[in-house]
């Protein structure tokens, strides 16, 4: 399974090709999750006449809720990451992508430092 970040679902929504291509094709073969932040920044970022269809379109998507356990790791962990500074978002959508086995996919460049220090892997799209 492959945890997508919002920074794939903007360029989705926006009808960027390849991108499109890629997530349909995830979509189709059931492949995709989505780390609650991440439909939370999707849903507070859409306009409000999009939001219930959105809504509806993010329910049929399997979500990765953090565990107490999850919260535990990542404070315990927090401030550990090589002098590399991360916002808890990101940390969190990280976090959850490994908790539950998945690899990320993310336009986003922090990821991919949090990639280089093993903190998470990178679906290689």
């Amino acid at each position: 399974m492959i945890a997508v970040d919002t920074s794939v679902w903007i360029d989705f929504f926006r009808g960027r090709t390849p991108v499109v291509e890629k997530l349909a094709a995830l979509l189709d073969r059931d492949q995709v999750t989505l780390p609650v932040p991440v439909k939370i920044e999707i849903l507070s970022g859409a306009r409000k006449p999009e939001g219930p269809r959105l809504r509806r379109l993010l329910s049929a998507l399997p979500v990765l809720y953090p565990t107490d356990d999850l919260w535990r790791r990542m404070e315990m962990t927090a401030g550990s990451a090589a002098g590399q500074r991360f916002g808890v978002g990101d940390l969190l959508i990280a976090a959850l992508a490994v908790e539950h086995g998945c690899t990320l996919w993310s336009l986003d460049c922090d990821f991919a430092r949090m990639a280089r220090l093993g903190m998470v892997t990178l679906a290689e799209m």
